[in-house]
């Protein structure tokens, strides 16, 4: 059971989203708050989970009352509810843990509490780089870790993550390649990039190489081939031997 804060300085809104949240059970109390002012003074006294923010507030809007809640000694996670799909970018400077487009469905806000839930009740991770994608009419953030293998699709790149879903974001896979490298990604063609620790099995001998990603068989090109399998040979001793000598 967690407790949570509603700020929104129209009504009818903010009622609607604390009827929603009264669906979930793992919601205890919710606090509400008529504008950003207000608040960060409820924030200050009274900790909680998640603070579920419009943007356009008059006097402090949700994301200068985001910037602020920073110096609490508890800063919530953060949830954006908001019209406005063009923040999305400057949401995720914020760290924010998702981004709701109203008028909100009630499935779509219970993944928000999922997705705090599973980051323990805070924002991502600064190590683990978020990307904001589009699903529909919803903006949402999926983390690096998340991805199991990039496809190229000109340029823009599709993340395919642990739940089968792919998302299409506007970054060349060859900046991917670049940017996560450290992060454990490999590039096994010119059309994908593959965490390594995704990868099951590998067939780099014979006339068609290819590693498998759950039940994806992905290609690997003979100019990649030693890059590879020098990835999968690093990771060896905790894949257990993944890769064909």
């Amino acid at each position: 059971m967690i407790d949570v804060l509603v700020a929104d300085d129209e009504r009818p809104a903010l009622d609607e989203l604390v009827h929603l949240l009264r669906r979930d059970e793992r919601i205890s109390e919710i606090l509400t708050a008529g504008s950003g002012a207000e608040a960060l003074r409820v924030l200050s006294e009274r900790a909680v989970a998640i603070a579920f923010l419009d943007i356009h507030m008059p006097g402090l809007s949700g994301m200068d009352l985001a910037r602020s809640m920073t110096s609490l000694a508890e800063p919530p996670a953060v949830v954006f509810v908001t019209a406005d799909d063009a923040r999305a970018v400057d949401a995720f400077d914020l760290r924010a843990a998702d981004y709701l487009l109203k008028p909100v469905r009630t499935d779509r806000l219970r993944r928000a509490v999922d997705r705090v839930l599973e980051l323990g009740g805070t924002a991502a991770p600064t190590e683990d780089e978020v990307l904001t994608v589009t699903v529909g009419s919803s903006v949402r953030f999926v983390n690096r870790s998340e991805v199991r293998w990039v496809q190229a699709q000109g340029d823009y790149s599709r993340l395919h993550a642990a739940d089968g879903v792919g998302h299409l974001v506007r970054i060349p896979i060859s900046e991917l390649e670049q940017r996560w490298a450290d992060a454990g990604f490999v590039r096994v063609h010119r059309s994908y990039l593959v965490a390594v620790a995704a990868v099951d099995e590998a067939r780099l001998s014979g006339t068609e190489p290819v590693v498998s990603v759950g039940a994806v068989a992905l290609p690997v090109s003979r100019r990649l081939l030693p890059g590879v399998r020098e990835a999968l040979l690093r990771v060896e001793s905790r894949v257990g031997g993944r890769a064909d000598r």
